[in-house]
């Protein structure tokens, strides 16, 4: 039977017959002097096989356990940007210089009450209030909208004044 061992050196595996056991010998690979161990160094039992984890084995076998990370945290010298915008003036309320251009829509079916069109005098109201000095221009308008009583989709119009305030 021979032994089966390694030179300690260059890790060179030699068989050598099991009547050359406690002689030196030189190894074939590194020229070192070696001393062949004293009995047949046995493989484990067939019977005696160590099962490895296959679960353990497979995490770090797969792709997610070899991606490094590679985190930072952003280190700012100035103040951050706002994740949420602060929200525009209205169109009603822009600044023009030291005076205020606004907008006012009047719409028709806004005016209407118990059946009665009061359009016109809910207009010639703000009309009067705005004053003609201040006032800018006023357009007519034209709209779609739902009826929720006839559950019909309605056109109507009203007017768009556009004035200093």
């Amino acid at each position: 039977m021979d032994i089966i061992f390694e030179c300690p050196n260059c890790n060179q595996e030699l068989a050598v017959d099991s009547s050359g056991a406690g002689t030196n010998i030189e190894c074939p690979a590194c020229g070192d002097t070696i001393t062949i161990p004293a009995g047949p160094q046995n493989p484990p039992d067939s019977r005696e096989l160590v099962v490895p984890n296959l679960t353990a084995s497979a995490i770090n076998a797969s792709a997610a356990a070899k991606v490094e990370k590679h985190l930072k945290v952003p280190v700012r010298n100035t103040p951050a940007e706002p994740l949420i915008a602060k929200a525009k003036p209205p169109l009603g309320a822009r600044v023009v210089g030291d005076k205020q251009v606004r907008i006012k829509t009047i719409r028709r079916a806004s005016c209407m009450e118990s059946g009665h069109d009061n359009f016109d005098e809910v207009v010639s109201k703000f009309l009067l209030e705005v004053g003609e000095p201040h006032l800018m221009s006023v357009h007519t308008v034209g709209y779609t909208y739902f009826d929720v009583a006839t559950q019909k989709m309605l056109t109507d119009y009203g007017v768009l004044v556009v004035y200093r305030g």
